[in-house]
């Protein structure tokens, strides 16, 4: 166990602010023990634990999982292959159905992106595996990547900024440089999604580095429908870690009240643009980076808490803010079109009943009807929202054992009860209430959002709306719980014993991915 797992910390009431508890000496050593403590010291165990953790079974998703069975990953892929060759903006295209959006692909690729959905969509009864012919993917794979291209519809992807296809349109391009058949191609886009999931999120832990709560980001960072969707190829991998990064940073800068790095800074202002213009439903908690104070900003020599700050330092993160909200502005416009194509998702019954315009009017005209369908969502469909947030895992639709779920849930109470009470210095009651209407709006968003762009026009449901979308905001909502909520598991006497807590968060969420494993593998391969 690592030096900081070996600590026994005192449950205690800072006087100030929430300032990082220091780790004892550990006994001298030499030799690759030595190298080891001065990694942990440097980089903290839960981000070194994650990248173990999340490198092994995102790889083991990214194999394990057949070709475009990902989240529309038929369509993610199709985005990032445009995104890979300069087509960053939505590209119509021709379709006898109606409105629609896409881009060009390779036509072997289109080939096993036909055959995989026509695999997972036509699937066998139980106890048959869902994969009908495992060769086929291999003869697929393993064909060139041929220069004849031709149109496929991607209208739902289109709609995304290209800035979290990035990744994968790398990945693309290096397949390309190397001349990797298709099979290779798809690999590889997936682990260039993986590696960026891997490096965002780890400096997410790093940034809690010293805090027990840095366990509770790395117990959301390893859930399996994160790892699963960072093995495979879709815009929610840099979503979500941004998404994770931006809650690190808030976490750190406001509730627990300690001034940021300058790097730390540079990835505050960065994510504070870029988050947004990911998935416009995360858009709020992007302009959160204003509530930390200033003086807690890496700008110039460190100073007391009460120090005065230069005119410029308040400004900058409203400055980002400002240009998050003005690049979301922009992005929407751009991508408004596509909506009036998003009907073709559906069955051909829907075509053309998914009209954004009337379903605003009808929010606007009659909220009461739109409470009442929220309402009715809600009591149909909550349960499976709760299980998809621990993994529905694809358009395969497994959803994960419930050993998995019993597994995640232990590491939730274990990370949440060994927490750090957050100081009301650094956080005052005004911030906390800020940050939570910040995460009710976003979730708010998701149905909306989902409403107007997905769901038929008097559907009795709010259709689409997944537990994956509720990821991103787990960091910040639990944060707002240890806030208000002082309970904690200590021992006797008070005190919290890191190396039992630390024990038994990864060996629950080791548990929990090695059942969804076994699980998916049984279901889809047999």
């Amino acid at each position: 166990m690592t030096a900081e797992t070996d600590t026994v910390v005192t449950e205690q009431e800072r006087p100030a602010l929430a300032a990082p508890e220091p780790a004892p000496a550990p006994a001298a050593t030499t030799g690759p023990r030595r190298a080891v403590i001065g990694i942990e010291r440097r980089f903290g165990s839960a981000a070194l634990t994650f990248v173990l953790i999340a490198g092994i079974f995102g790889a083991v998703w990214s194999v394990l999982t057949p070709p475009f069975w990902g989240h529309d990953e038929v369509t993610q892929f199709g985005r990032a292959y445009q995104v890979a060759h300069g087509g960053f903006l939505p590209e119509k295209i021709h379709d006898d159905r109606g409105p629609a959006w896409g881009g060009d692909v390779p036509v072997s690729i289109d080939a096993l992106m036909g055959y995989a959905m026509d695999d997972y969509t036509n699937n066998p009864d139980e106890p048959e595996p869902m994969v009908a012919d495992p060769h086929a993917y291999d003869a697929l794979g393993g064909a060139a990547v041929s220069a004849q291209t031709k149109p496929v519809w991607f209208t739902n992807t289109a709609a995304y900024s290209p800035i979290p296809y990035l990744p994968p349109a790398v990945g693309i391009r290096l397949a390309e440089a190397l001349d990797l058949n298709v099979g290779g191609m798809v690999l590889a886009t997936r682990w260039a999604g993986l590696l960026a999931y891997l490096v965002i999120v780890g400096f997410a832990l790093r940034v809690l580095r010293g805090h027990r709560v840095q366990w509770l980001a790395f117990t959301v960072a390893v859930l399996p429908i994160a790892l699963f969707q960072a093995g495979t190829v879709t815009a929610d991998t840099v979503t979500n870690a941004l998404a994770m990064l931006l809650s690190a940073l808030v976490v750190k800068g406001l509730f627990l009240g300690e001034r940021l790095s300058k790097p730390e800074t540079v990835a505050a202002l960065a994510t504070t643009v870029l988050l947004p213009v990911c998935k416009p439903t995360y858009v709020i908690i992007a302009m959160l980076i204003v509530l930390i104070p200033a003086r807690r900003f890496g700008f110039g020599a460190a100073g007391s808490d009460a120090e005065r700050v230069a005119w410029w330092r308040r400004a900058l993160p409203w400055a980002a803010a400002a240009v998050g909200a003005i690049a979301f502005a922009v992005w929407m416009k751009i991508a408004a079109p596509t909506g009036d194509g998003m009907s073709l998702m559906r069955p051909q019954k829907d075509w053309g009943n998914v009209r954004p315009g009337d379903q605003l009017h009808g929010i606007l005209t009659d909220p009461l009807h739109f409470v009442r369908v929220f309402g009715d969502s809600i009591a149909r469909r909550d349960q499976l929202w709760f299980t998809q947030f621990f993994g529905a895992l694809g358009f395969s639709y497994v959803e994960v054992p419930a050993l998995t779920i019993l597994a995640c849930v232990l590491a939730f109470i274990m990370s949440i009860g060994a927490a750090e009470r957050f100081s009301p210095l650094a956080a005052n009651r005004t911030r906390t209430w800020l940050v939570l209407a910040a995460v009710a709006a976003s979730v708010a968003m998701i149905y909306v959002t989902l409403y107007m762009s997905f769901t038929p026009v008097g559907y009795f449901i709010i259709d689409g709306v997944q537990g994956r979308y509720f990821v991103p905001l787990a960091v910040l909502a639990l944060a707002v719980l240890l806030r208000w909520l002082p309970l904690r598991l200590t021992d006797a006497a008070g005190r919290v014993p890191m190396r039992g807590m630390v024990f038994t968060v990864v060996g629950a969420t080791t548990v929990a991915l090695i059942a969804a494993v076994i699980k998916y593998s049984t279901v889809v391969w047999g």
